[in-house]
């Protein structure tokens, strides 16, 4: 008995508060007692010194981070990587912070009693594998698709503003026939410009960029669809998924597909389970406004490209118009549908 008790004592949790310069180590005991904290530098070293010195603490149960997708993703996957259980920890709400103040200490023995208690379950995602390649080059290209429409409406908006004769010019030309006019434009020469020369050199520059930007946004795209081709083919070979919507639902499960154990966690994960808003006699669900609403969009762009292409979801959507179901409805209903299917197909990966 004496022998057991020892072994409950010396277990610990550990919270931790990440910045980007430094992390803020809490621990506690089972019982929730604080026993000690410290700060450590958010380098390698200093991650390595922090490992070093909470597993000379005791028997490390469960390590609570905040910010497993930002500052503590290189800690986590080093603590994960060290055979030390990780959890992923919010951060404390308003009221919280409220009643109890706000600091470093304070924010890792919330984090420690969080992992302690259970508050805190999620595995958080690993970032060693395909998909945190996938998840960079496409956080690029959407920078990219983003920047490439905000040049174009300057662009656009420019010579809606300009003088006469560089209007009437410009006006009725296309796309493409616009870009290489405007790219033709000569060099400004010289310092001091006239109008006219200063509006065609904005005119020039802003073109310029927006081949650049075309170039380097089909150039991330290849490298995306190549990975994920490699890393999930099962996914491709499915109707209506193509590489944008395959690149998400991945980015959104990680490299550790593993962490998420049922499709209803994965709907939830995806804001398409049904939440029950249920109370005395009425007994309703209504939309989940939560979850990765990235990962929603991708399984929206799916049912879209089923219900316009696909006779099998035209039936059912049929059948369930014909049943008094509103479009809105079936259209929660094809993403539920989805969601199980995509779980499936990622809970048995088939890297090619």
């Amino acid at each position: 008995m004496t022998e057991n008790l020892l072994d409950v004592s010396a277990r610990i949790f550990v919270g931790v508060d990440t910045h980007k310069d430094t992390h803020h180590v809490a621990l506690i005991d089972h019982l929730g007692r604080d026993l000690d904290d410290r700060e450590f530098a958010s380098t390698a070293a200093g991650v390595t010194e922090l490992i070093a010195w909470i597993t000379a603490a005791g028997a490390v149960e469960r390590v609570g981070v905040e910010g497993t997708g930002s500052y503590g993703s290189t800690l986590a996957t080093a603590l994960h990587n060290a055979d030390v259980e990780v959890v992923d920890v919010d951060r404390p709400d308003r009221r919280s912070r409220r009643a109890q103040g706000k600091s470093d200490p304070v924010d890792a023995r919330s984090a420690a009693r969080a992992a302690l208690t259970g508050k805190a379950t999620t595995t958080p995602k690993a970032h060693d594998g395909n998909v945190e390649a996938i998840r960079f080059l496409h956080n690029a290209r959407h920078s990219c698709v983003k920047s490439r429409a905000e040049a174009i409406t300057q662009l656009k908006s420019m010579i809606v503003n300009a003088p006469d004769s560089i209007r009437t010019e410009l006006r009725d030309l296309t796309d493409a026939v616009l870009l290489a006019t405007c790219r033709g434009f000569a060099p400004a020469t010289h310092r001091v410009l006239t109008l006219d020369e200063a509006v065609q050199n904005a005119l020039r520059t802003i073109a310029i960029r927006i081949d650049s930007l075309t170039t380097e946004e089909r150039d991330l795209a290849k490298h995306i669809e190549a990975l994920v081709a490699e890393h999930a083919p099962q996914l491709l070979a499915r109707f209506g998924i193509g590489v944008d919507t395959a690149a998400q639902l991945l980015i959104t499960v990680g490299d550790n597909p593993d962490r998420i154990t049922t499709e209803a966690a994965f709907a939830h994960l995806c804001g398409v389970a049904p939440i029950q808003a249920s109370s005395g006699r009425t007994h309703r669900h209504r939309l989940n406004r939560g979850g990765d609403r990235q990962a929603n969009r991708a399984l929206y762009i799916i049912a879209l490209v089923r219900l316009r292409s696909d006779e099998r979801t035209k039936r059912y959507r049929d059948r369930r118009l014909a049943e008094g179901k509103t479009p809105r409805e079936i259209m929660r209903c094809l993403k539920r549908a989805i969601a199980r299917e995509v779980f499936g197909l990622l809970a048995h990966p088939q890297h090619g």
